[in-house]
């Protein structure tokens, strides 16, 4: 027993010190984690920020930022050198013309995180509201899955297994670049040697090499794999910017249904849509807008998926955005609980405004897609949808008449209730 109690008395400090050092542990990743990977603010608006928590931070001006006019005053210092500052206290950042700034961070010393803090021009945008066929062609094909191929003799070779995977996308076969599946089919039945490919892997390209094998049942050479070049679906375009003539719809990416990766692509276009019914949402099963998608009516050309949303040019023509009011945007720092309203299209071609309210704002979520919770409020909305439901991605929301964000995802199991992006996050994302 003595022996017992002495080693206990020996160590107390070593057990003392290793939970003290897991307490720290837990308060430095937990500070760092309250950051996201990057502050945007709107030129000439004011932003606080600040952890409560022993975080020391470092404003940086960019390396081509214009010493006479700084992107950004840091506690009314103007950010023409290194500011160093602690955060366990609110920092006001007052923002002046567009450009950059870097943000380092650092705990008890210790080095942490850096963040981009962008400063967007002012703009005044066109909530357009409308529902929209979707239209995307692939950079290449996607590949979905690979299979067996069965041959004269009986034999089931995977030619494909082993090298290709769900999700990669062949851009190059036989020294051709890709433009289609069917393109790619008759490079394979024509090959009577090696297929050389070139693929993307997420964001790595490699070569490979498949030997085609013939099928059976069709006499052609196949390498047994299914792919994809192209999908469509309908969504709703969440601005006009008449300065640029680009848009933005969804607030989010354009995942493959199949492999759920974000599929990158090469061209695609938005098409005039009649919305014929509604098939309302309820918990568990999300709804959806049903549209009569007029392919022959373009109304714009997509030429960027993010995880923010698509992007591209709008052809104007007779499109009813050219002559609709034009608004401010109001950045994170000024979007609060309470009353709002969003913009869209549940009947018809008829864009209506209907009242929402903003339950949370989260302006350092890890996720820029769900920036804010949203509930809606309307009774006619609720009457004909039951809340949130699948192509009412990218209808932007309004707050005292100015733009903050868009909707992108329901609760699937409560659909009056849904997330929204800042309209900061869409912006400067729009790389046109």
């Amino acid at each position: 027993m003595k022996t017992f109690v002495k080693f206990l008395r020996s160590n107390t400090w070593t057990i003392l010190s290793i939970n003290i050092l897991c307490a720290l542990t837990a308060l430095f990743i937990t500070g760092f984690d309250r950051f996201p990977d990057g502050i945007t603010i709107s030129a000439g608006s004011v932003k606080q920020i600040g952890v409560n928590m022993p975080v020391r931070a470092t404003f940086s001006p960019s390396d081509d930022a214009d010493v006479g006019v700084p992107a950004l005053k840091v506690d009314n210092k103007p950010l023409t050198d290194n500011i160093d500052i602690d955060l366990s206290d609110s920092v006001t950042l007052t923002a002046g013309e567009s450009g950059s700034a870097m943000l380092s961070l650092n705990m008890f010393g210790l080095p942490g995180r850096s963040l981009s803090l962008d400063v967007l021009p002012e703009y005044t945008l066109i909530p357009w509201g409308k529902t929209v066929g979707v239209r995307v062609e692939t950079d290449g094909v996607m590949v979905l899955g690979t299979g067996d191929i069965i041959e004269g003799d009986g034999k089931t070779p995977s030619p494909s297994a082993g090298v290709l995977r769900s999700g990669d996308m062949i851009t190059i076969a036989n020294g051709q670049q890709l433009a289609n599946k069917s393109q790619f089919m008759d490079i394979i039945k024509n090959s009577h040697d090696d297929l050389s490919l070139r693929v993307r892997r997420r964001e790595q390209y490699f070569d490979a090499t498949i030997k085609p094998h013939v099928n059976s049942k069709t006499s052609e050479r196949t390498i047994g794999v299914w792919i994809r070049d192209d999908t469509k679906g309908i969504g709703t375009v969440t601005y006009y910017n008449p300065r640029t003539n680009r848009f933005a719809a969804l607030g989010h990416g354009i995942v493959d249904i199949d492999t759920k990766q974000m599929m990158s692509i090469r061209s695609g276009r938005i098409m005039e849509t009649e919305v014929v019914s509604v098939v309302k949402g309820k918990k568990g099963a999300p709804g959806e807008l049903v549209g009569k998608v007029r392919e022959s009516r373009v109304l714009g050309n997509v030429d960027r998926n993010s995880p923010y949303g698509i992007f591209g040019s709008l052809n104007l023509g007779e499109n009813s955005a050219a002559s609709d009011s034009k608004v401010s945007i109001s950045p994170q720092s000024q979007v609060y609980v309470g009353p709002a309203v969003i913009r869209s299209t549940v009947d018809r071609s008829d864009i209506k405004e209907f009242d929402i309210f903003i339950e949370s704002v989260n302006k350092f979520s890890g996720d820029d897609t769900r920036g804010m919770v949203i509930r809606i409020t309307d009774p006619e909305l609720i009457r004909r949808t039951n809340g949130i439901v699948q192509g009412m991605s990218g209808s932007p929301i309004l707050q005292d008449g100015k733009l903050v964000g868009a909707v992108t995802h329901v609760f699937v199991q409560e659909p009056t209730r849904g997330y929204a992006i800042f309209i900061e996050n869409m912006l400067k994302n729009d790389m046109g």
